[in-house]
Parts: C-alpha cells; sequence; structure tokens
C-alpha cells in the first residue's frame, strides 16, 4: 500500500533562514489527546495541535518538532514532506521537554472568592478570607546526485533519526519530483503541485520522512532541525492543502528576550470575552475571534506566557544515572537489563502492592518490545520483573546488547541531555499561540526577539465579592468590574454584540527591539460598553450598586487578597505587518466556525 504524503513546510522565511516544519493536524477533543497541560487552574484548551520550540542562536535557529499522528494511522502510512533552503543536521527531541514545557507555561484563569464584611448577622458563608476555586463545572550522504534524465530531483543526502527515515531531494522539476515521492511510496495530492512547484522555483531542497521499517507509532517522538540562519518561521503553506479550520499552532522561543512575531500581527484580547466563572473554557473560541478581527486579518498571534524559562520542570528530562555502557556489556543475554532499568529510573516494576512493570520513558517501551520481547503466553508484569525465572523462554535472537544500548542512548540519553541543557543555558521562554484555517495561510509567519516587552504571566485570577445587599462584583486582573444585581444567576455575561473580541492589535517596528506599532487601541471603547452595561444593571457611574452604600467595589471592611495580576498582561504587546497574507482577508470580522 502507498503512503498517504503529509506535507510540511520547512520554507526560507529569509535568505539567511529557513524554518520547522508544520505537521497536519490530528483528530482530538479538548485536553483529550496525548498532550494536555496542566496548572494552578487547568484551562480546558486543546493541546494537540501543532507545537514547534524554537532556540535561536547567534548564527543558527535549532527547531524543536513536536510530532503527533492520529492514533488511528498504522505506523506504515506516515510519511512527511518537508521543503528546506539548505540541507539541515538532524536528531531526535524529547517528549519529556514538550510534556513539562507546555504544562509549565499553560495559561490559567481562576477565581477567588470573597464576602465583604456586614456584621452581625451577616453572611455566615464568608468572613472575609479569599478562598481560590477552581470553576470544576466548566546524516548519511546519499548516492553521487546523478538525477534521471528528465530533470529528475537528485538524491543529495539519506539516512534516519532515531525511528524515521530521510532522503534529500535537490532540484528536477514538479513532475519529476511527484514521480519520485510516487516511486518510493508516498501517495501524491495533486493539490500539492502548484505550491511545490513555487518552492521549487526558490531552489529549495525537499527532505521526504517517514517511519523506519519495524518501527510502531510507539516510536514516535520529537524531530530536532538544525539550520544556518537567524530568523525562525513557521511555514503554513503547504499545511493547507489538508488543514481544518481553526487549526492550533502554538510556538515556543528559548533565549535571554521575548519574542515576537515580524510578519503577522500580534493580538491582546478583551479578557471580558471569557468565561471567568468556568475557567475561560471558551478561550479557543476567544482566540479565534480575536485573531479574525480587523486589523489582525487571521494572520496573528496571541502571546500566552514570556518569563523565566524556570517555568520548565526538568523532570524526567533527563537523570544523571542514564548510561548506555552497562547494557552494551550484556552480551550473552538481556537478564540483569530490567535491574539497569530500575537503578536509572527508566523503570518501575512492583508486583508486591501494584503487579505493575511501568516505563518511566515514552520510548522504552519500544525499545523492550524489538530486543526483549514478552514470550506469548507469559504475563509482561512477571516476565519484566523476573527476567531470570524465564530464562528458558527468552528471545535471545531479538538480544543485541550493542544495538539496545545504542537506542536508548539515541533516542533517550542524548536527547534528554540536550534538552536539559537547552533549557539552563537559555533564561528566557515566549508562548504564543494562535488558530488559523486554511484561506489564511498565505504567508510563513516570521519571529524574532525584542527585549523591550514586558513579561506575561501565565496565572490570571479574579476577585469575585459578595456584598451585603446579594450583590456581587468581579474584578478582572485588569481592574475593570462586572456587576451582578442581587438574585441574578452568576452566568458570565455575553455583553453586547459591539463589544470588541481585542483589547489592541500591534505590529512589529520593522527594527531590532524597536517600539512596536499600534493598529487598534479598543481600550476606551470596551471601557464605555462594559460602564452602559454595568449601569444597565443597576450600577451608577461611579462604580456604585445603586443602594447608596457605595459597596459595589471592595468595601473597607471587606478582606482582600492579592489578585495575581499579570505582569505585562494587559499592555498592547507584539505584532508584525502582514507580509505575504492576501489582502482580500482584510476588512471583516468573521467568525470561521462551523
Amino acid at each position: 500500500m502507498s503512503n498517504p504524503l503529509r506535507f510540511a513546510s520547512l520554507a526560507a522565511c529569509s535568505a539567511l533562514a529557513i524554518a520547522a516544519p508544520l505537521l497536519l493536524p490530528s483528530q482530538a477533543e479538548a485536553c483529550g489527546g496525548n498532550f494536555c497541560d496542566s496548572g494552578p487552574t487547568t484551562m480546558p484548551v486543546d493541546q494537540t495541535g501543532e507545537n514547534i520550540l524554537f532556540k535561536i542562536g547567534d548564527d543558527y535557529v535549532e527547531a524543536h518538532i513536536q510530532i503527533q499522528i492520529d492514533p488511528e494511522t498504522s505506523a506504515e502510512k506516515f510519511a512527511w514532506v518537508i521543503p528546506v533552503s539548505a540541507l539541515p543536521e538532524f536528531s531526535v527531541g524529547s517528549q519529556f521537554l514538550f510534556d513539562n514545557m507546555l504544562a509549565g507555561s499553560v495559561p490559567s484563569y481562576g477565581v477567588q472568592n470573597q464576602s465583604d464584611f456586614c456584621g452581625d448577622g451577616g453572611d455566615d458563608s464568608g468572613d472575609g478570607a479569599a478562598n481560590s476555586t477552581g470553576g470544576d463545572e466548566g546524516g548519511d550522504p546519499g548516492g553521487d546526485g546523478d538525477g534521471d534524465e528528465g530533470g529528475g530531483p537528485n538524491l543529495v543526502a539519506k539516512g534516519s533519526v532515531g525511528a524515521f527515515d530521510y532522503a534529500v531531494l535537490e532540484g528536477g522539476t514538479v513532475e519529476s519530483v511527484m514521480q519520485w515521492l510516487g516511486d518510493n511510496g508516498y501517495q501524491q495530492d495533486p493539490n500539492a503541485e502548484p505550491i511545490l512547484a513555487t518552492y521549487l522555483e526558490e531552489e529549495f531542497l525537499f527532505v521526504a520522512l517517514k517511519l523506519g521499517v519495524e518501527t510502531d507509532l510507539a516510536d514516535i517522538h520529537p524531530i530536532v532541525i538544525r539550520y544556518d540562519g537567524v530568523e525562525p518561521c513557521v511555514p503554513i503553506r503547504l499545511t493547507a492543502i489538508a488543514a481544518a479550520d481553526d487549526m492550533d499552532i502554538r510556538t515556543f522561543f528559548l533565549g535571554d528576550a521575548r519574542v515576537v512575531p515580524v510578519n503577522y500581527r500580534h493580538v491582546l484580547i478583551n479578557s471580558l470575552k471569557l468565561d471567568w466563572f468556568n475557567n475561560a473554557s471558551n478561550y479557543k473560541e476567544v482566540i479565534s475571534m480575536a485573531v479574525d478581527a480587523q486589523e489582525a486579518d487571521g494572520n496573528a498571534f496571541v502571546t500566552e506566557y514570556a518569563g523565566d524559562s524556570s517555568v520548565i520542570s526538568l523532570a524526567g528530562v533527563y537523570d544523571a544515572s542514564w548510561d548506555p555502557a552497562p547494557y552494551a556489556a550484556l552480551v550473552d543475554s538481556p537478564i540483569g537489563a530490567i535491574d539497569l532499568l530500575t537503578q536509572q529510573n527508566l523503570l518501575f516494576c512492583d508486583l508486591e502492592w501494584d503487579f505493575v512493570c511501568t516505563p518511566l520513558h515514552p520510548l522504552l517501551q519500544g525499545a523492550l518490545d524489538q530486543f526483549i520481547p514478552v514470550p506469548q503466553g507469559v504475563d509482561p508484569v512477571e516476565f519484566y520483573d523476573c527476567l531470570e525465572c524465564f530464562v528458558d523462554d527468552i528471545d535471545l535472537t531479538a538480544w543485541d546488547s550493542v544495538e539496545f544500548a545504542a537506542m536508548l542512548d539515541e533516542r533517550i540519553f542524548k536527547p534528554g541531555l540536550r534538552a536539559q541543557n537547552l533549557v539552563l543555558d537559555n533564561p528566557y521562554l515566549t508562548r504564543m499561540y494562535t488558530t488559523i484555517s486554511p484561506s489564511e495561510m498565505n504567508a510563513d509567519p516570521m519571529f524574532r526577539s525584542n527585549s523591550t516587552l514586558p513579561d506575561v504571566a501565565p496565572q490570571r485570577l479574579g476577585t469575585q465579592t459578595l456584598h451585603c445587599d446579594g450583590s456581587t462584583t468581579f474584578e478582572l486582573p485588569d481592574g475593570r468590574q462586572v456587576y451582578f444585581p442581587a438574585g441574578d444567576p452568576l452566568v458570565w455575561p455575553e455583553f453586547q454584540d459591539e463589544m470588541p473580541w481585542d483589547e489592541d492589535i500591534d505590529q512589529d517596528g520593522m527594527a531590532n527591539n524597536a517600539p512596536l506599532i499600534n493598529l487598534v487601541d479598543n481600550t476606551e471603547r470596551i471601557n464605555e460598553l462594559l460602564d452602559a452595561y454595568n449601569q444597565g444593571k443597576g450600577m451608577d457611574g461611579n462604580g456604585n450598586d445603586g443602594d447608596g452604600d457605595g459597596d459595589a467595589g471592595l468595601d473597607d471592611g471587606g478582606l482582600a487578597s492579592g489578585c495575581g495580576c499579570s505582569a505585562g498582561e494587559d499592555e498592547p504587546v507584539g505584532g508584525a505587518l502582514l507580509g505575504f497574507a492576501a489582502l482580500g482577508l482584510m476588512g471583516l470580522v468573521r467568525r470561521r466556525r462551523g
């Protein structure tokens, strides 16, 4: 059976730089895939979109790409084609790095409750103490480069990186490239031809990547691609062939300073649009509508976190006890390998209490299946807990101590050490997010550092205050207040139709560390609409609830705690001129939801 071709773009974003590939989206419900953020107050955001981490060096860019495949897709059907402007270096990435980075920087929205002091006979449920709630409702060179006589592509490199085999093609015509892909087991998509032709005209190479023989979906791991350049970008033009509407793209950057988009705009959302009583459960909808607003035009990012990289836990990423040499010494039999894995904190076995034998690294099970397979009819837990008990059943033909040690070193040990050093050597982490639809994938977003911008904290806490007359005031981290009269249900309002989705839209200043250019500032309009809403609910123009006691805000007798305001969260930040996107997308606020 031929492999359906997964196109991704590793396109040049400038004369000196290329960028990381963007994979096709996988089917997953919010927080229901393999990777789900967690935090002090977990926000139900779909984390199964495309996640890419960049390290911008002095003269290079290193891109870590989290590869995710639909579990219903068989391993032999996975394939991937990437246009590149130069021959990159490949290595295996760390899944733990992505897991911990997602968890440590996830935006979280929560509510802390308090009550005004109403004297004797007041509300017994509120003693003035703050109470946080979670809102639970809510590369080997290949060949001599000789192409086909008819202008076929040259095979300039081939090799393997972890579980993947790759080949790099240069030159030829779009017809010959498609022919090569077909001859080598890749199913062609005719819709890709004009885009591939454009890359060929721009003298790009193509990397054809797919899972190697005897690999399975359990062997999937991130890929690291390193290339010359200083300006990373996320290529998305080929992704449009099979992408779904509102596809998630999340980019991370490790370095010395915050990073902003260059040719995409940057959006600060209107926080009033979020459902604060349900931990911002409508977060993706708000982001999608905000990046679709006029002047953002479907090509914009939101900064979810910007600050100290120490939020990335190094737990599980690397262990100083990891060493391939002891495994290689077990030449005759794998007996002893399980003890080594346990000693090096890669495997946990317990028959006495839990009857489990659990790999502590996502790639270990694949290695065990290949080199120390469980004999037919034997319980896996009992087998791995006591190999010497099944000495006559062990498949010695599968055991190769040198290859087993090499696999652990290539896929677990070295990637873990590189990931740990990457975090320790780069003190600043930026996390940005957007949603984008195929019709908007007309330009590859580019990025660069801007050290003049403020941090953005991940935690956002609002304060809900119950007043003595039964009314409630909710204060957002930015100081805005929403009033709920006594007897009204505490359901987050939808506000007026004209309430903007964005507070600010900005663009890059077109120079290193230049001030950002503000395109849209809706602050005054949002304040006016909020005042009108509150007055319609009974709050007077001075922020009082209309009963004369002036208690719509924090009462003098009320006990308030820190609201966890995010440093820089409500500052207009980031943004970029729309470099290559079609101008026809500009003008209207569009709701791209089916």
